[in-house]
């Protein structure tokens, strides 16, 4: 039996100005349907959030919930200090997945 994993993110537009978190089970699919704008009425497709800029992967779907409520619940500050340790140049991790 594989072992099914769950990504917590934040995605943003090419300015960075704009940051969306989720939760999913497919990075990559979702990242996807962020960029050809799958839901055009959504905040992602409104807002033009194209770039993964930080993840965390799971494997247990409450944890990456629980996880991802906090991120949404933090300041703005917090989530730039999330994304600024992993990801200092704020490079689309995209290229390298998707």
């Amino acid at each position: 039996m594989q072992l099914r994993t769950y990504q917590v993110y934040i995605a943003t537009n090419q300015n960075n100005t704009v940051l969306y978190t989720g939760v999913t089970n497919n990075l990559i699919r979702r990242m996807e349907e962020h960029k050809y704008k799958l839901y055009p009425k959504s905040f992602s497709a409104r807002y033009n959030i194209v770039k993964l800029v930080w993840y965390e992967n799971y494997t247990d779907i409450g944890e990456a919930i629980f996880r991802e409520k906090q991120l949404k619940a933090g300041s703005r500050k917090k989530k730039l200090l999330l994304i600024e340790e992993l990801n200092p140049e704020w490079k689309d991790f995209c290229e390298d997945l998707c």
